[in-house]
């Protein structure tokens, strides 16, 4: 007898469990009460707005029962530890939905005949509100700081009514657009953009809600950069800089010119006192310099961003040095003036010259050809030079052995000298 009461008793159960329900879909998360007392819990549907008057909780309640049901909503009072009233209406339908709920558990009792389904939810309004501001700033960092407000959700244990807080694991995000920077309420932040930022602080919880504040940094500093070009080439080699700097304050660019890197190694061993290593210093926004001496050199950018308060700096250097070309002659040892267009004139080739002469003579060392160039401007039409047709005075020299003497002065300073033969060669007239 007692076996029949306890399956009936499971039957009865599991009915009411089917025949009704309460759901939240437009719920933004849900959760379980954890009574202290109360043997039961309950399910718990949380709806977030940005509103903390805001009641948007919606509840529904769901019946399998068919028929002219009442629909009896009741919302609990932790005043009075009791259900109150709350609406009730009759219909045929086969759900009954309440909507603007403020927090609080509401208990639906659906009603047909003798029968009676019983259930209940919690409803909570969950809201953040967040505040951001710059608390500091100079050339090295500057600080972020926020504030918020959240709402407390608590529930009450319906045996004793003790109140019990649900927990939301609060916390803070720093975005710069879509990406994380930090996840302190309040960060330092070390090596500050060279533009206005907005950084937004995120307030958020377990179920998905959050409050949001955007705060722009207003930038102070500077971010120096430029290119170079060419970075290589023959002296006299003329660079072009060109200024990409961020967020500076024109007018304020020094740049340092550095001698010759090897120059300033070699000075640099053994001396007691330390070595001036400044060719030049230019204070053009983008400057043209002209490198007249052959060599390696440094080249350093430093920009300064000019506030009211504070004045901040950042310096760049190239990678790469820029290079001129050593001076150099280069003499073949062949010529054929045969006038069939290949080869016909004796050439040679020079990098960085500032001035050359040339003196060729026959066996006996009579001088039989003389070639001069001073001041050489162009270094790209000036690379090579024909120095002689194979003729002298007027007549075709014989062909056969002849030496040169080259003697030049590069635009390093160096004196640059070349001896050597060459071949004449004729084809049969």
């Amino acid at each position: 007898m007692k076996k029949s009461l306890y399956l009936a008793g499971i039957l009865i159960l599991f009915s009411q469990l089917l025949n009704a329900q309460i759901t939240a879909p437009q719920s933004s998360g849900s959760d379980v009460t954890q009574y202290p007392v109360f043997s039961e819990n309950d399910d718990v549907f949380i709806f977030c707005t940005t509103d903390s008057l805001a009641e948007v909780g919606v509840l529904t309640v769901s019946t399998a029962l068919e028929g002219t049901k009442t629909f009896l909503w009741e919302k609990y009072n932790p005043e009075t530890a009791a259900f109150e009233f709350f609406m009730q209406e009759s219909s045929d339908a086969v759900s009954h939905q309440i909507t603007n709920l403020a927090d609080g558990c509401y208990r639906a009792s659906v009603t047909l005949g003798s029968t009676t389904d019983v259930y209940r939810a919690w409803v909570f309004n969950n809201w953040t509100y967040a505040e951001s501001y710059v608390a500091s700033s100079d050339c090295e960092s500057f600080s972020l700081a926020g504030e918020f407000r959240a709402a407390a959700l608590t529930y009450y244990d319906l045996s004793n009514n003790a109140p019990v807080e649900l927990f939301k694991d609060v916390k803070v995000q720093w975005l710069d657009g879509s990406e994380i920077v930090s996840n302190l309420l309040n960060p330092q932040m070390f090596d500050p953009p060279a533009e206005n930022t907005d950084y937004t602080l995120r307030v958020y919880d377990k179920y998905d809600c959050d409050g949001r504040s955007t705060v722009t940094y207003e930038s102070l500093v500077p971010k120096a950069n430029f290119t170079a070009n060419p970075m290589e080439g023959e002296t006299p080699l003329t660079v072009t800089f060109t200024n990409t700097s961020q967020n500076a304050t024109p007018g304020y660019y020094e740049w340092f010119f550095y001698r010759d890197m090897d120059e300033i190694t070699d000075e640099s061993q053994g001396a007691s006192q330390p070595v001036d290593s400044i060719l030049i210093i230019a204070y053009d926004d983008a400057p043209v310099y002209t490198y007249q001496n052959s060599g390696r050199y440094l080249v350093k950018l430093v920009a300064k961003k000019i506030s009211e308060n504070i004045n901040c700096v950042d310096t760049f250097a190239l990678g790469k040095l820029i290079v001129a070309d050593t001076s150099s002659i280069v003499v073949p040892n062949v010529f054929t003036p045969n006038g069939d267009g290949v080869n016909d004139v004796f050439k040679i080739k020079f990098e960085s010259m500032k001035s050359i002469e040339i003196t060729i003579v026959n066996r006996w060392g009579k001088r039989v050809h003389y070639w001069k160039s001073g001041d050489i401007q162009d270094p790209e039409n000036a690379r090579t030079e024909a120095v002689w047709d194979g003729s002298i005075g007027g007549r075709k020299a014989s062909p056969g052995v002849y030496y040169y003497d080259v003697v030049g002065r590069g635009r390093d300073g160096r004196k640059q000298t070349k001896h050597g033969f060459i071949h004449l060669f004729r084809g049969k007239d």
